[in-house]
């Protein structure tokens, strides 16, 4: 299992690869080792750049994908994402990847965007219903239901996710197109707003009675 998960994630990236001129701008060095420090002497993307000769090979390693993780939450799913805050050496390459744990019997990856990458998923264990929703204004449900072996992909921006349909743990690889692609999860982010949206907007949005908002909003 442990290699099978390694040729996975190898898989991923190299496909992710293939489409990040959708998103991050191709660099123009061999790397760019992200740092905080402002002595830095280039700034790329929001980030400061290692001097080249300093830099290790622990910058470009994580460790841990083999791991399972606790899905004990509200949705049954974790997300443990490999992107530049992990791996510092990600830092202008395009890339970044995620291992999702889905607990038995409803395991959610509840309805999410990246705004910044397309993603291509890959299921390891267990059986997962997914899809995404375009545009306006068809707002059209593409979905399928996979099982090991299979992949996905969902298009940059577009809402989407992956729920587990089966009664074992589900586990699946991602790769995304953007160093940091960032996650619009879309319940936390329309009732768990700070500050909260007004609840009149809301209430007229989602045609919901105002009291059923106030309701939902404090549930985040």
């Amino acid at each position: 299992m442990e290699a099978l998960q390694i040729i996975v994630a190898i898989f991923i990236l190299a496909l992710a690869s293939s489409l990040t001129f959708a998103s991050d701008p191709s660099p123009l060095q061999d790397f760019c080792v992200a740092i905080n420090d402002p002595k830095g002497t280039v700034f790329v993307n929001g980030k400061f750049c290692k001097d080249a000769k300093l830099a290790k090979a622990d910058e470009f390693y994580f460790s841990g994908l083999h791991i399972r993780k606790n899905t004990s939450n509200i949705f049954g799913s974790t997300v443990t994402p490999v992107n530049v805050a992990q791996m510092p050496g990600l830092h202008t390459l395009g890339i970044s990847m995620v291992r999702i744990d889905y607990a038995p019997n409803g395991g959610l990856n509840p309805p999410h965007t990246h705004p910044r990458a397309s993603e291509i998923l890959v299921v390891l264990e267990g059986t997962l219903h997914v899809g995404f929703v375009t545009s306006n204004p068809d707002n059209r449900l593409i979905s399928k239901v996979l099982y090991p072996g299979d992949v996905f992909v969902f298009p940059v921006g577009l809402i989407h996710f992956q729920y587990n349909i089966g009664n074992t743990y589900a586990v699946a690889f991602a790769g995304l197109s953007s160093e940091n692609p960032g996650v619009i999860t879309i319940a936390n982010a329309v009732f768990g707003s700070n500050p909260s949206i007004n609840a009149d907007i809301l209430a007229k949005a989602f045609n919901l009675d105002r009291k059923m908002v106030k309701n939902l909003q404090s549930e985040f």
